[in-house]
């Protein structure tokens, strides 16, 4: 089951030739997302073949590199004919600014676009598989991230045991995997916990767009397989960093190596990097042992799961 994440954009609030505004589009097994939507997003999906096909899209905070692609887009998609509702995920108390924003040039959508605000803590969308739910992070308005984390997995099954067992090949191996009892030819009961392994973890993706670094990053990013974190400035500027409440690459890898995530991907480059943005990940690698990824526009991750080495 696929989980695929694209760099649409990875620059910070002033677009470069190589870096446009904020926009990461993640594609779960078929369910499409964009988290934020910075002007020029469509054309960063164009270039990158992810289509226009988006399920939700989930706000970070009101900054103007974060949304100034959603008239657009909307727009875009009416222009195609899509008849699907659109719902958008923001903070708390945004969502007539954001319903301002659909509605800018005049008229309104040739679609649904449902406005869902959301608290940090709060779940803002849920299926049997996953959850995506929302944590507080530090910017200059009011601002949150988002974790998508799946739920665990069945166990590994044990075929040659349960064949041992008197389990005959077919329907009653799958029962068996989904938790139910079944008779094996012999007449004997056989459990599942008999030949299947113990639950296995789900995949963790976490993104918090602009922010300091914080404590709830750490909980939320706990254990992440993929952490996409603020790397707005190199060390040496730490200062403007904390001045304009964003983070640097070393303190982005602190809080990765903190939480034990897996690989850490470093966005919302300045401008000032346009030449060259390899001393934040430098910065990083020096705070954090594990992949530490400084993604282009365009760059698509697969986020394995877990155990995939196993």
């Amino acid at each position: 089951m696929s989980l695929r994440v694209t760099f649409l954009g990875t620059g910070g609030a002033v677009p470069t030739v190589e870096r446009a505004a904020s926009a990461v589009f993640v594609n779960r097994e078929g369910d499409r997302f964009l988290f934020d939507c910075g002007e020029g997003t469509q054309r960063e999906m164009m270039r990158a073949g992810t289509g226009f096909a988006v399920d939700r899209v989930f706000v970070s905070h009101l900054h103007g590199d974060h949304v100034l692609g959603i008239p657009g887009l909307v727009q875009t998609l009416g222009f195609n004919d899509r008849t699907d509702p659109l719902t958008v995920h923001c903070p708390l108390g945004t969502d007539d600014h954001l319903h301002d924003l659909v509605h800018a040039v005049g008229h309104d959508p040739a679609f649904p676009v449902r406005i869902e605000p959301v608290a940090p803590g709060e779940v803002a969308y849920e299926t049997d598989e996953y959850e995506v739910r929302a944590f507080e992070t530090e910017h200059r308005t009011v601002s949150q991230g988002y974790v998508l984390e799946e739920d665990d997995r069945p166990g590994r099954f044990d075929r040659p045991k349960a064949e041992a067992l008197g389990v005959p090949v077919g329907p009653k191996f799958g029962r068996l995997h989904e938790g139910e009892s079944v008779e094996a030819e012999d007449g004997t009961v056989v459990e599942p916990e008999q030949v299947v392994g113990p639950p296995r973890p789900g995949r963790k993706l976490v993104y918090t767009a602009d922010t300091r670094p914080r404590e709830a990053t750490v909980e939320a990013a706990k254990d992440a397989d993929l952490l996409i974190h603020d790397a707005t400035f190199a060390d040496d500027m730490a200062d403007r960093a904390r001045d304009t409440a964003h983070s640097t690459g070393r303190e982005a890898g602190s809080i990765a190596d903190r939480a034990d995530a897996k690989r850490l991907a470093l966005v919302h480059i300045s401008s000032r990097y346009a030449a060259d943005a390899r001393p934040i990940r430098r910065d990083a690698r020096e705070a954090f042992d594990g992949e530490c990824i400084l993604p282009d526009d365009g760059d698509l991750i697969e986020v394995p799961f877990p155990d995939a080495d196993d």
